[in-house]
């Protein structure tokens, strides 16, 4: 069988590429960009290439962007192009080069398939990158999901040469006498994955000469044990509802939304035959990270409060739960209101203001997203924020002031909900109404009240 009959092959068996579809092929000049980018146009896929100039190698970096170019135009591929200040991103967001590079890349490729409506992205990984990737993932420390090494397909990203070796890939654009260009960095010996293909793998081939493809067999097996895992848990957390419950969005109209918030009961994860890997399946989709599942697992048992932060979610534990939690964008916003009238504070949160005669037939709201008080004794402009630590109030039906973090606390209101309340204040700074929750006494509606105003949360 032919190298390209082994990659279409290897297409076929993990459904890569549909011949409907259009493909990105993320092309940088190398050797296996371009055997990639021939073979699918040789296969008779539908392909647009896309180049990134990082601007790190100088004329270097040009010289590739143009032989690039030349190369899509001489199969009339079209080509994109764009250039990074790759230096000043990773000075900005305090990350290494190799980093920057990697986020400027994938969230290039991402926004141009959304653009021109691809349906992938095809980037010219190998045997030996999956070989790499499980030595780097084991020198880290990982777990069953980093011993699978790359995987064929991940969200958008497709890989329809990870079968194939370097070595035939070369052999192959040999035979086609197609030239590629070759990165310098490649032969420095300072990033760590060079360090693995240059120095690791080259005394282990002496121990071994097989033990590439003995590493790739492995992580193949392991990805397909680690399937079965993770297939095995789901259903067991469909038939065991009490382990997670996933909860409204923030704010007062929420639907159900597993990616915004979830709590899970420890008791119920302890009782796992492996309670710390059933904790990280679960945390995983949040962006917690196996040592810190781990982490976390150690302090079931500890005070409530520590917090965790993963990168988009936090987590703290709180009592018998473990509560996972979007954090809300804006948390340091003040709005004025002026007067009456309909105000949206932010996605989850709108005010309605309304003000009306007092009648005999009055009766107080008993529903929490209604707060009526006396207008007489509020003075406009309010203000609608987030709950500040020194934050005090006179909760209704109570004598003297107190701190509304230790009345969320005896409430057993979670750091999350705490940190997410909503205070009405009026223009003196006096909290009027704890916001779903009690108003303050000093502006409670008495005998003498003639005027009302009505504040409602939507």
């Amino acid at each position: 069988m032919t190298f390209i009959d082994n990659v279409k092959r290897y297409i076929h068996q993990n459904n890569l590429l549909q011949f409907n579809r259009r493909y990105i092929v993320a092309l940088s000049g190398g050797a296996d960009s371009v055997c990639l980018l021939l073979i699918l146009h040789q296969l008779g896929y539908t392909i647009e290439a896309a180049h990134c100039n990082f601007r790190l190698r100088g004329k270097e970096s040009d010289r590739d962007e143009k032989f690039c170019m030349d190369l899509c135009n001489k199969y009339s591929i079209p080509f994109h192009c764009i250039h990074f200040d790759t230096k000043a991103y990773a000075s900005l967001h305090k990350v290494s080069i190799e980093m920057a590079a990697r986020d400027l890349r994938y969230s290039y490729f991402e926004n141009l398939r959304k653009d021109i409506n691809a349906e992938g992205i095809c980037v010219a990984h190998h045997r030996e990158d999956c070989v790499e990737t499980v030595l780097i993932n084991l020198v880290r420390g990982t777990g069953i999901h980093g011993l699978r090494g790359i995987l064929p397909k991940n969200g958008s990203i497709l890989r329809p040469l990870l079968n194939s070796h370097r070595s035939d890939i070369e052999l192959w654009l040999k035979a086609e006498e197609q030239d590629f260009v070759t990165d310098s960095s490649n032969f420095e010996d300072d990033v760590q994955r060079n360090k693995i293909r240059l120095d690791i793998m080259p005394l282990l081939q002496k121990l071994n000469p097989s033990v590439s493809d003995n590493i790739y067999s492995s992580a193949q097996h392991v990805a397909e044990g680690a399937q079965i895992i993770d297939d095995s848990l789901e259903k067991y957390l469909i038939t065991r509802e009490d382990i997670i419950c996933y909860l409204p969005n923030p704010g007062f109209n929420g639907t159900e939304d597993y990616e915004t918030s979830a709590y899970i009961h420890i008791a119920a994860v302890e009782h796992f035959s492996s309670p710390e890997y059933l904790l990280y399946y679960i945390l995983k989709r949040y962006g917690f990270s196996g040592s810190q599942a781990e982490q976390i697992y150690a302090h079931f048992h500890e005070e409530s409060g520590k917090l965790w932060k993963s990168a988009t979610h936090e987590l703290v534990i709180d009592r018998d739960w473990i509560i996972v939690h979007q954090p809300v964008k804006g948390m340091d916003k003040t709005m004025k209101i002026p007067e009456t009238g309909y105000y949206h504070f932010n996605e989850n949160c709108r005010l309605r203001i309304s003000r009306f005669l007092k009648t005999g037939e009055f009766l107080p709201s008993k529903v929490g997203t209604i707060a009526t008080i006396d207008s007489s004794k509020v003075h406009f402009p309010l203000t609608i924020r987030y709950t500040k630590t020194a934050d005090r109030f006179h909760p209704f039906g109570m004598t003297g002031s107190k701190l509304i973090s230790d009345l969320l606390t005896d409430m057993k209101k979670n750091l999350f909900q705490k940190q997410q309340q909503l205070v009405i204040l009026d223009s003196e700074g006096k909290v009027i109404w704890l916001a779903g929750i009690r108003i303050d006494d000093r502006v409670k509606i008495t005998d003498n009240t003639k005027t009302i105003l009505k504040l409602e949360l939507e």
